[in-house]
């Protein structure tokens, strides 16, 4: 029987994985060199969905004869830091190969399962806490420049559909009504109902881990430098021990799951936001700018414009070009918006070659769980996947076929 388990790493996904254990009785330390809800962590910088459509994978069909142009294009929401580029052909293969649409099918399917009740685990996890006050349920949007450009992205349109997502389609006339301040460019949209999103993603995450510590469960501070056996080593010095330890570190996870003999396969998807404080004008609901590839969120004290991919590990400093870029796609949303301040950041998203995340044992040391990988769902599916993670370690059965998430299937 399990009485004591290690979670490493304190963004959703660990923060869920320990209170998810803590209220089956069992003794949880979180353990990570940064507070919950701190900028530092990948959970603080997200566009705060809960994106329950969000079925399509990173590689489309057709996605490598596009990359040579957006890579060379200042316009295109991806980017590149050349002398990285050996770095990263190892992930970029098998990444590109899932692009196939066989595959692509395969992984949408499994992604469905993994977003489709992510409103209702969030609801879940945070009920009688403080940090169900930070949930929003409405519309989800995607914007389009007009319908010849909604019907040019029939393949996603049409998975999300089959998948059971359905959707509205709204012309210029009924957009406006919804968006009165939207401009010309875009023509066209698309409404899923039954979404979610955080007003506040860091002080969300920060009051599940005040929770949970408060109600019994244990915070260490500590960057860990090992773990071997049943321990947990940390750089100051300190051991800690459990029965089982549950490896959810995000990005960061992939050096500590090689010392352990597996191939994670993890690469930094590097994201961005900018944060519009005190906006002249809020939207009603999220949506996505489709041509832009960014998501726009009405937040708590402002306007959250977050996405661009950006290639270039996790130890280079944020780039100017992706705020840049997401400074002139906003204005081409809203062309007469003013604000009072703006914040930027930039965080690591951890992504595998197929999108979907690690989550079980590593073979070679079937005391850890895996819980790492989401690449940009991790807010959307961190309590889903933190419950997983707890069933798995409490020897229960998991509510679906885990197998195409197996931590060793780059082995």
């Amino acid at each position: 029987m399990v009485q004591s388990v290690i979670v490493i790493g304190a963004g959703i996904t660990g923060v869920a994985t320990a209170e998810w254990l803590r209220r089956a009785g069992v003794a949880v330390t979180l353990v990570d060199r940064i507070e919950p809800g701190a900028p530092e962590q990948a959970s603080y910088g997200n566009a705060g969905l809960l994106a329950r459509c969000a079925v399509v994978p990173t590689a489309e069909p057709g996605l490598l004869g596009k990359v040579p142009k957006m890579l060379l294009s200042s316009d295109a929401p991806l980017f590149l830091r050349w002398r990285y580029l050996p770095r990263l052909l190892p992930w970029l293969v098998p990444f590109l190969k899932n692009s196939r649409p066989q595959r692509m099918a395969a992984i949408s399917q499994t992604l469905a399962v993994l977003t489709g009740d992510s409103v209702d685990q969030h609801l879940a996890l945070a009920a009688g806490t403080p940090a169900e006050n930070y949930i929003k349920t409405g519309d989800y949007m995607f914007y389009y420049r007009d319908k010849s450009a909604f019907e040019h992205d029939s393949l996603s349109t049409q998975m999300r559909r089959k998948l059971g997502f359905d959707y509205e389609e709204l012309d210029r006339a009924t957009l406006t009504k919804l968006d009165p301040k939207l401009s010309e460019r875009y023509q066209y949209a698309t409404r899923f109902t039954d979404h979610g999103w955080l007003s506040s993603p860091a002080d969300y995450v920060a009051a599940l881990a005040d929770f949970f510590v408060q109600s019994g469960g244990k915070f260490v501070s500590g960057e860990v430098a090992a773990i071997e056996g049943n321990s947990v080593k940390l750089h100051d010095g300190q051991v800690l021990q459990a029965d089982k330890i549950v490896l959810a570190a995000g990005a960061w996870s992939a050096s500590l799951a090689r010392k352990l003999g597996q191939r994670p396969f993890l690469e930094s998807e590097r994201g961005y936001h900018l944060f519009l404080k005190n906006p002249s004008y809020m939207p009603s609901c999220p949506f996505m700018v489709t041509d832009a590839k960014f998501v726009v969120t009405p937040m708590r004290d402002g306007l959250r414009c977050a996405g661009i991919v950006e290639f270039a590990g996790l130890n280079a400093p944020a780039s100017d070009a992706p705020i840049r870029l997401l400074k002139k796609r906003i204005r081409e949303v809203y062309p007469d918006l003013t604000w009072q301040s703006e914040e930027t950041w930039m965080g690591h998203r951890p992504s595998t070659p197929d999108s979907l995340p690690h989550l079980g044992p590593i073979k070679t040391a079937p005391n850890v769980i895996c819980a790492y990988g989401s690449q940009h769902l991790g807010i959307t599916i961190g309590p889903r996947l933190g419950r997983m993670a707890a069933d798995i370690v409490l020897g229960k059965k998991v509510n679906m076929d885990i197998s195409a998430l197996d931590p060793d299937r780059f082995a």
